[in-house]
């Protein structure tokens, strides 16, 4: 359908936010979105219009723009064809050729030109991108993000599974438990870009740094697996190599079954501890011979469902707000914190309730 220009902006708490353009994503409480105030000279013509505004999903052409193809994307692939099923809507993944910031770019602009309602990105790189995003809403189209918090100011929303802190300092409680809360010990990211990587590995040292003064970081920053089993798993070799005394890992990227297959391979397997974001079916052969200790995440499938699912109800100027319901699990009222949407999502499995998950 032709592009209506986007009405839907914060609340007048953070209306200067949005008109100054993107910054920081801040603390500002729980603002709501509504649509947009229309010049007074308008009134009578913006009325009308919004008259004839057509909420039907069938109506809005959303799509995602997912990291790489792997597993979680392929789960949240899922999650997105149900919410096509449910609702009716108009919704469809893209996955990247590399999983780079660049054929993330390329998808987003040939969108852009097919004129859609609304993209919706879990970002490789969040700040390369924002030049893009910010073409496409001068286009009038709605952007939609997932881990992307540091651009939230950006977007017309960036939907999250929890608060990634409070998420970093799981890994980082997990890992002091599994490992008696000493020893040496190291952690991984996707990649030094990945912004909810990072948050994540960072509160999880500051974390383990005030209260297990007797774990030690072998590293200044994280390890890089590329998100890819071979790279956690070579990864691992060469930390191993140059830290045969270590004692734990934790990996924020869902790669942390190359870790123990890299452990295993030196009959460590269940005796260096591993703490790793990984879904059920990656992890449960880990998980159950020991050596992986604790798996964390949430589920994508919802994530994609919540994320495209706001993105219409902003698109066709329903809006959304602190409470919302985003029609997934853990998303069902939504806490805004300016332009960031928090769920309340979180997953932890252990080999006595991996049997419970089945994706």
């Amino acid at each position: 359908m032709k592009k209506k220009v986007l009405g839907v902006i914060l609340s007048v708490a953070m209306a200067a936010t949005l008109l100054a353009g993107c910054g920081s994503a801040g603390d500002s409480g729980t603002d709501t979105q509504t649509p947009a105030a229309e010049d007074s000279t308008d009134n009578d013509q913006s009325a009308d219009e919004a008259s004839d505004k057509s909420a039907d999903p069938a109506d809005y052409k959303v799509v995602m723009v997912v990291k790489q193809s792997d597993s979680w994307f392929d789960d949240m692939a899922t999650g997105i064809e149900q919410l096509k099923k449910d609702t009716g809507l108009n919704v469809s993944v893209q996955v990247p050729e590399t999983g780079d910031a660049a054929s993330q770019i390329s998808i987003m602009e040939d969108l852009i030109a097919q004129d859609v309602d609304a993209i919706c990105v879990v970002p490789n790189d969040p700040n390369a991108l924002v030049p893009t995003i910010e073409k496409a809403r001068d286009a009038g189209i709605v952007v939609v993000t997932h881990e992307a918090p540091g651009i939230a100011d950006c977007v017309d929303l960036d939907v999250e599974a929890f608060v990634n802190e409070t998420f970093g300092e799981l890994f980082a409680e997990k890992l002091a438990t599994a490992m008696g809360g000493k020893g040496k010990y190291a952690g991984f990211v996707g990649g030094l870009t990945m912004e909810t990587h990072m948050a994540w590995y960072n509160a999880a040292v500051a974390y383990l740094e005030e209260k297990y003064p007797d774990m030690e970081n072998v590293s200044e920053e994280p390890y890089e697996d590329a998100n890819s089993v071979e790279g956690a798993h070579d990864k691992a070799l060469e930390v191993l190599k140059a830290y045969p005394d270590i004692a734990g890992f934790f990996d924020c990227s869902a790669q942390g079954g190359g870790i123990c297959e890299a452990l295993q391979e030196n009959d460590l397997g269940g005796t260096v501890k591993v703490v790793s974001l990984a879904l059920p079916s990656m992890s449960a052969t880990y998980l159950k011979d020991g050596s992986m200790s604790t798996g964390l995440c949430w589920r994508p499938a919802d994530a994609g469902y919540a994320a495209c699912y706001a993105a219409y109800l902003i698109a066709s100027e329903q809006g959304v707000s602190d409470g919302t319901d985003l029609k997934a699990t853990g998303y069902e009222s939504i806490s805004l914190d300016g332009n960031i949407g928090y769920g309340n999502a979180p997953l932890e499995f252990t080999a006595d309730n991996i049997d419970d998950y089945n994706f």
